[in-house]
């Protein structure tokens, strides 16, 4: 299996929410840029959302697919790319928005031009657009997405079979499920001698599930959960909760769920209510790794825990290092915890494409599929992985984030292969 290959790069472009990069392979202009391409061409979206708290975090993954596209002029092999960028939010919701995915999924599985698709960010939006892309056969691949049912059971009744409709799997994902950071979660409260644990989180697809992931490794591992509750995401405040939890007298929180959904609001009643994140330990999953919550909370951010399903920019490889260093002096801003795993998506998908052209002469949604389920030792940013025969990648390691000073600071890195193996 081929790893990056590196070329050099092109001026970058503006950033916009929605957008096309075309390759300027065989002498001929990509459409938009006033001709037709000599030669073949296919083009991939990527759908995330690009309004609300997660948008300084997707614009970068935007970017970093423009990246992988720049480096390789355009071209994956022989083929001319093009490359559009999709918003799932709505300014009205302020995050994504499931009318959103639906309309994005549906108006995309009609363009027979489109290959494949990146994306999405968010696990409900998933849920929404797996199906209706699977009915096409479009190959899906997801920087971020990490809720379990997705792709193999454990969450919900009839997942994952629900999500397939054509029997055949369409998706994959290069970030680690949720039965990880699940179990990441209270590993570390095991690690960290925490005996008792309340439950809360956000009713979302990717929140309940994770809650659920880690309520049962942490009975596995002998923590006592002193309750769990569903929170109401636009809740003005959370004050009665956690005078409540308080009498319980936990070790800690953990709590399942996104930014947008009040995690800066949760935070500061819990301190409120006279537990500081010293004395009551608060754990967070990828959810709430966004620099934003740190402006929500403030102080009340200080000390807490965050779990997430994969290794922050210090730990990639050396390809990773290398990949940071060209797009921080590209794009003149810093990574963001899933730029690399976009950019692994996009490499991902071009390599896929270039080897269904060279295997049939042609691109087509069909052979791209199968060369993404065909990745195998792949040597990219993350390091060495293969996609498993439910999508999934073989990575297993992940990390924690400690906030120290007002910043995400790394506090360790977990292997966490036996323990969901231990608890399945």
């Amino acid at each position: 299996m081929k790893g990056i290959r590196k070329v050099g790069m092109l001026a970058a472009l503006g950033v916009a929410s929605a957008l096309t990069v075309a390759g300027c392979g065989g002498g001929g202009g990509g459409e938009g840029q006033g001709g037709a391409a000599e030669g073949p061409t296919a083009t991939i979206v990527s759908d995330f959302p690009l309004q609300g708290a997660n948008r300084a975090q997707t614009e970068t993954m935007v970017n970093a697919i423009r990246l992988a596209l720049e480096e390789r002029d355009g071209m994956a092999g022989e083929v001319t790319v093009e490359y559009e960028s999709l918003d799932d939010a709505t300014a009205q919701a302020g995050q994504w928005d499931e009318a959103k995915c639906a309309e994005n999924a549906q108006s995309v599985a009609q363009r027979d031009e489109v290959v494949g698709w990146i994306g999405p960010f968010n696990s409900g939006c998933a849920a929404v657009e797996i199906p209706i892309l699977n009915e096409a056969g479009l190959g899906m691949i997801s920087p971020a997405n990490t809720a379990i049912g997705l792709t193999k059971p454990g969450g919900e009744p009839g997942e994952p079979e629900r999500y397939y409709p054509t029997g055949e799997r369409n998706y994959t994902r290069v970030i680690i499920a949720d039965d990880k950071q699940g179990a990441a979660g209270a590993t570390l409260m095991d690690e960290e001698g925490f005996e008792s644990v309340y439950i809360l989180d956000d009713r979302e697809t990717y929140g309940q599930g994770l809650a659920d992931q880690f309520e049962r490794t942490a009975e596995e591992l002998g923590i006592e959960v002193l309750g769990r509750d569903g929170i109401d995401g636009s809740a003005s405040n959370y004050r009665s909760l956690m005078e409540r939890i308080a009498q319980e007298q936990p070790d800690a929180i953990y709590f399942g769920g996104i930014i947008e959904n009040n995690a800066g609001q949760l935070l500061k009643d819990k301190v409120g209510a006279g537990m500081s994140n010293d004395d009551v330990a608060f754990i967070g999953p990828d959810g709430i790794f966004v620099d934003e919550l740190l402006n929500q909370a403030g102080d009340a951010a200080e000390g807490i825990y965050v779990t997430f399903g994969g290794l922050p920019e210090e730990e990639l490889s050396d390809e990773g290092q290398e990949f940071v260093e060209n797009f921080e002096a590209q794009y003149n801003e810093d990574i963001q915890p899933y730029t690399a795993y976009a950019y692994e998506a996009a490499n991902v998908m071009l390599d896929a494409i270039e080897r269904a052209y060279e295997a049939d002469g042609d691109v087509t949604r069909e052979g791209v599929l199968r060369e993404i389920f065909a990745t195998e030792d792949y040597e990219g940013v993350l390091g060495e992985w293969s996609f498993d025969e439910d999508g999934d990648t073989t990575l297993t390691e992940l990390s924690i984030q400690r906030v120290e000073d007002g910043q995400f600071t790394l506090d360790r890195t977990l292997d966490v292969s036996d323990t969901v193996a231990s608890v399945e």
